[in-house]
């Protein structure tokens, strides 16, 4: 206790220079937390992928369909137990700035294939009778006040035309993980609305989402599956939902490159910053330390007042970091919208910013701690800090 009232003292002892000094780790450790966050919450739906779920597309881009007769010839693949299917539907809600994703599927079996997805079966059975019904995530029907019941229009861009949706039901995450910025309509309607008015793009799909028994035969049904197809007018690229997930991160990779480089880059600042304090403090009390060798104090004590001092303002600053970082991605969380459809520091961007400051005040008292220790006890006594 005597030791850490010293430290307490020793530290606060110039109080507007550990202010700024603390000012700076505040600032530090919570942008340091904030990028991490942004980081992760670009992983967010590779995270939340499932092992079980695979991706069937066109083997020449997302952005060609595949015909819908191959959903039969995919439920006879060995190892797949259920399909299902999807279109991105692109739709404008009021402004362009009200961007959020839009599917339409077959909704009885996809919905079967995301149990995250938590629905009520009032509100799930409502949804699979209304063929003009959609159903959204909690977070997105909160950001745009939706309730049940609500007119939904949106402005088509990808199949042009005003399409018009009741709200049906509003699902839950099964955890923090799980996206709620979603809407899902019925593929069905979308197709019979695009046969009566352009038969030739009707009765094709963006990508297949097939159940598979076995994760571990995740690869071995991949093959089968672009086996199937090979040499036909549409062949497929089958892969799991977290590499399909993962394809969408890599066009932005150079970006997350940079963003981890700029939080690595901010500690290293705070860290030479802390370092320039520790040493003037270690320089002004050189007598101190001095006197403390004359009295018959040992070198490793002298250090380890150093480093003390040095990994309390650290420690102090760090968990102040963190308690305003909280506050801060709530802010950011909201202003986004559903840019980020999972934004939440993680345990693991707490505990790498605790980290973080304590390596901080480790390496900022190195030097001086290690200099202080080797004074001579004459020229420290002459010093006049």
């Amino acid at each position: 206790m005597f030791l850490f009232k010293l430290l307490l003292r020793n530290a606060f002892r110039h109080k507007l220079r550990t202010a700024l000094t603390m000012v700076g780790l505040v600032v530090a450790i919570c942008a340091f937390g904030l990028l991490r966050t942004i980081l992760g919450a670009w992983y967010a739906g590779v995270e939340a992928s499932s092992s079980t779920r695979l991706i069937t597309r066109s083997a020449i881009s997302l952005t060609f369909p595949l015909p819908l007769n191959y959903a039969q010839r995919l439920k006879g693949v060995d190892g797949v137990t259920s399909v299902s299917w999807a279109n991105w539907f692109g739709g404008i809600y009021i402004t362009e700035r009200n961007f959020f994703p839009q599917f339409a599927v077959e909704p009885a079996s996809y919905l079967a294939l995301y149990p995250e997805y938590v629905l009520s079966d009032e509100h799930r059975q409502a949804f699979l009778r209304d063929r003009k019904g959609a159903v959204v995530g909690r977070k997105l029907a909160d950001q745009f006040g939706w309730k049940v019941g609500d007119q939904i229009p949106l402005r088509g861009t990808i199949f042009p035309g005003t399409w018009s949706f009741t709200l049906r039901g509003i699902w839950d995450g099964i955890d923090d993980k799980t996206d709620e910025s979603q809407m899902l309509i019925h593929w069905g309607y979308l197709n019979e609305s695009l046969r009566a008015r352009l038969g030739r793009r009707a009765d094709f799909v963006g990508v297949y989402v097939v159940g598979i028994d076995e994760p571990n035969n995740a690869a071995l049904i991949s093959q089968r599956i672009d086996a199937l197809f090979k040499n036909s007018l549409a062949e497929t690229l089958t892969e799991t939902e977290k590499a399909f997930q993962l394809s969408f991160v890599s066009m932005s990779e150079a970006i997350l490159v940079a963003v981890e480089a700029v939080s690595y880059i901010i500690i290293l600042i705070i860290m030479a910053v802390m370092a320039n304090t520790m040493t003037m403090t270690a320089r002004e009390r050189l007598a101190e330390y001095a006197t403390l060798k004359t009295l018959g104090f040992a070198p490793g004590f002298i250090s380890m007042l150093l480093f003390g001092e040095s990994l309390l303002i650290a420690l102090l600053g760090g968990v102040a970091g963190l308690l305003v970082t909280l506050p801060l991605a709530a802010v950011f969380r909201k202003a986004v919208g559903t840019l980020f459809p999972v934004f939440q520091v993680s345990d693991l961007t707490m505990a790498l910013q605790l980290s973080a400051a304590l390596v901080v005040g480790m390496v900022a008292a190195a030097w001086p701690a290690w200099r202080m220790s080797r004074i001579d006890i004459v020229q420290g006594l002459r010093h006049v800090g």
